[in-house]
């Protein structure tokens, strides 16, 4: 359910009784990075892991002169520097490409390196391929077996014109009917939603479920509490306490399908949420306009030229 001022509103709904109703639930993941010691404290850069069922969210602050490299990443990934300010030079293959602070670049598999420019803040988000990440992440155990309601893994087609360092400006006014800065790849969904000063009204706010994917909410700046509210089935044994969790920043809060959930900023200063899917969304693509790069990245059943194949 969401406010009729909220673009999400106009969203089509999910046919009724279009799936079987889910009977068995995973709790949500929190990882509130600055409570806790960085995993890796190398070249230049403190780094934070977790992850979700198919993402794993790489959080760094980073000195200037910071090299972050990956040596046989199996599949496309994301670079988002959030602020302004201090960018970065990416390296794959042959290509060397100098992006600026306030962009999303994503980087295709193989050996690429990310050197920072000055000192910054860094998110890299990679899918649960990259194996070597996955023991990094704090909450590991929490998926050692794999949780209900997801289908597996799929990733979405290549870009056209083949594989090549892609960089977008988070710099993108408003627009009415718009929701937030949506970009997409061939493996995550990502919306830099924009900031907010001061609380949220609570008399707008948008809870809502998916039905077979997480979503990850990462907060960059201020404090939310993340409310959530799983079905009762006719099992007891399965029925879950709500959930009212109130994370700082950096932080990430990874909510499960079916739980209703809704997301409340209440730091009286600048809140920043960052919304993320893996894979990226169908219905947020198939709104015109919403995907920023959505010439570039084809949705599935598409032709380069974005008609639907035969």
């Amino acid at each position: 359910m969401y406010h009729a001022s909220d673009p999400r509103a106009a969203l089509a709904a999910a046919p009724v009784g279009a799936k079987p109703a889910a009977t068995h639930f995973a709790g949500a993941e929190y990882a509130k990075f600055y409570e806790t010691s960085p995993a890796e404290n190398q070249n230049g850069a403190r780094t934070w892991y977790a992850r979700g069922q198919n993402f794993i969210i790489a959080y760094s602050e980073a000195d200037k002169g910071a090299v972050l490299s990956r040596a046989s990443q199996p599949d496309e990934y994301v670079v988002l520097l959030p602020d302004p300010g201090a960018g970065a030079e990416i390296v794959w293959g042959n290509e060397r490409k100098v992006v600026n602070g306030h962009t999303i670049s994503f980087v295709p598999a193989g050996a690429s390196a990310v050197t920072l420019l000055g000192a910054a803040k860094m998110v890299r988000m990679m899918t649960t391929r990259s194996e070597d990440l996955v023991r990094l992440c704090s909450n590991a155990a929490s998926y050692a077996t794999p949780h209900p309601n997801l289908p597996p893994f799929e990733p979405w087609p290549e870009a056209i014109g083949g594989p090549k360092i892609r960089t977008y400006s988070l710099d993108v006014a408003a627009t009415p009917g718009r929701f937030g800065r949506i970009f997409r790849c061939s493996t995550f969904m990502v919306n830099f939603l924009e900031p907010k000063n001061g609380p949220r009204d609570p008399s707008k706010m948008s809870p809502h479920h998916h039905d077979d994917f997480e979503q990850c909410s990462l907060a960059l700046a201020g404090t939310f509490i993340h409310h959530l509210r799983w079905p009762w089935t006719t099992d007891m044994a399965q029925w879950r306490n709500d959930d009212h969790e109130s994370c700082g920043s950096p932080s990430i809060a990874v909510i499960p399908p079916p739980a209703i959930h809704t997301s409340q900023a209440v730091d009286p200063k600048l809140n920043i949420l960052v919304d993320i899917f893996c894979p990226p969304r169908l219905d947020f693509s198939a709104k015109p306009g919403w995907v920023l790069n959505e010439d570039d990245y084809p949705m599935p059943g598409q032709t380069p030229a974005g008609k639907s194949a035969a």
